[in-house]
């Protein structure tokens, strides 16, 4: 089949869950994965037969997405802030509103700690895509990152090691961790969609992607803040920062929590979209 053949097939098998631009957009993104091309390229080469190995898997990959399975999921990588990770179904895939929150970080630590060495801790490593990014963009920083699925683990180790950049993984569960260790800056993206949410999720989100690093129960949403709250009271240095993502109904909730625990300087952040998404505050000296 030609270029421009296979993606008038993809636009046909995908009808049922995408619009025709949306299965173009997804052909081109596993044809320049496939083919090594260009967006710019395939449009040019419309009329070139694909040969029959590169043909059959592309078709591949398109029985996966005909079943909802993300097309990060199909290519077996992501990008994230300029840098490609690999991603499973045992990690979350990065997001773009976890970018922006990486950015505030690198943004403020680049200024706050620019003549000294910083320690950053990343709780709920996933497939390392804070941690591995904070580190490749702030070399002066030990990062440390933690999660209690040594799956995701072993996938964010493979992503340090094919970015270069060296961080510490821990396995634990933040719930029960403890350590005597302080840091300058402690960051999470932790679980935070209530069940009662799932009703506005994608298909391909709730079957792909993990619910232990996604759900929480109705009953206590922030629990896994309050604890990193409670970890950061004893472990950041004075003054040291605590970042969060945050679940976009919560915002206020998270704030009052965080005011009852005595952090100063709580700014809440909305995302690109507008929605409240990100929180910083900082530990008293």
């Amino acid at each position: 089949m030609k270029i421009g053949e296979l993606e008038a097939f993809y636009q046909l098998e995908l009808k049922a869950l995408y619009d025709g631009e949306e299965a173009s957009a997804l052909f081109r993104l596993a044809s320049a994965h496939v083919l090594g091309l260009s967006f710019t390229q395939l449009r040019m080469l419309r009329d070139t037969a694909v040969d029959l190995v590169n043909e059959q898997q592309l078709l591949s990959m398109l029985s996966d997405l005909q079943m909802g399975k993300p097309v990060q999921h199909v290519l077996g990588e992501a990008h994230f802030y300029g840098l490609v990770f690999k991603v499973n179904e045992n990690v979350l895939i990065p997001r773009p509103e976890t970018e922006e929150l990486v950015e505030w970080i690198i943004s403020d630590s680049s200024l706050q700690f620019a003549v000294r060495d910083i320690k950053i801790l990343d709780i709920g490593t996933g497939s390392g895509c804070i941690p591995v990014t904070l580190k490749k963009h702030l070399p002066q920083a030990g990062v440390s990152t933690l999660d209690v699925s040594e799956e995701a683990i072993t996938v964010a180790k493979l992503n340090a090691t094919q970015i270069g950049v060296e961080v510490n993984f821990i396995l634990a569960d933040i719930l029960t961790f403890s350590s005597e260790l302080k840091f300058d800056v402690i960051v999470s993206n932790p679980p935070y969609i209530r069940y009662l949410e799932k009703v506005e999720m994608h298909y391909n989100v709730l079957e792909y992607e993990p619910h232990l690093a996604l759900f929480v129960s109705n009953d206590d949403p922030l629990i896994f803040y309050k604890a990193i709250a409670v970890f950061a009271l004893t472990n950041l240095k004075p003054n040291g920062k605590l970042y969060f993502e945050i679940n976009e109904y919560l915002g206020q909730e998270t704030v009052d929590m965080l005011v009852s625990k005595e952090f100063e300087n709580i700014e809440l952040r909305k995302d690109m979209q507008g929605k409240d998404r990100m929180i910083c505050c900082r530990l008293p000296a």
